[in-house]
């Protein structure tokens, strides 16, 4: 499974971005997605995942109440909603695959994008 993440940029705080993780593969629907997120000089991160059929969401707490997942499987495509941006948020987000169930550790992932870069200006 290819994922690409498209969607990052420069925000400032309190501002909003909309990421996306799309995939060419048409087994997509079956693999729960995560999205990860690493900043520089710390480890990647959990930050959401959301399950195969869209039914089952889990979100860190630094990031609940203030980010949304959704997932459009006719589009092979889940999207990454960030309201309410902070300056600690800034890192590189990355969205992963992992057949049917979702995990938070990043190690139980098979698939991985290349990233995106989000950087939320103080």
């Amino acid at each position: 499974v290819q994922l690409v993440e498209s969607g990052g940029g420069l925000v400032q705080a309190g501002g909003s971005l909309r990421l996306s993780c799309a995939a060419s593969d048409p087994t997509f629907s079956s693999y729960s997605i995560g999205w990860f997120r690493q900043a520089p000089g710390k480890e990647r991160e959990f930050v959401v995942f959301i399950g195969w059929r869209g039914m089952t969401t889990n979100y860190a707490d630094s990031v609940k109440d203030r980010f949304t997942i959704s997932r459009d499987n006719a589009k092979n495509t889940v999207y990454l909603q960030m309201n309410s941006l902070k300056p600690e948020d800034t890192a590189v987000y990355y969205c992963a695959a992992k057949y049917f169930r979702g995990s938070v550790n990043p190690g139980e992932y098979d698939f991985w994008g290349q990233g995106t870069q989000v950087t939320v200006s103080s």
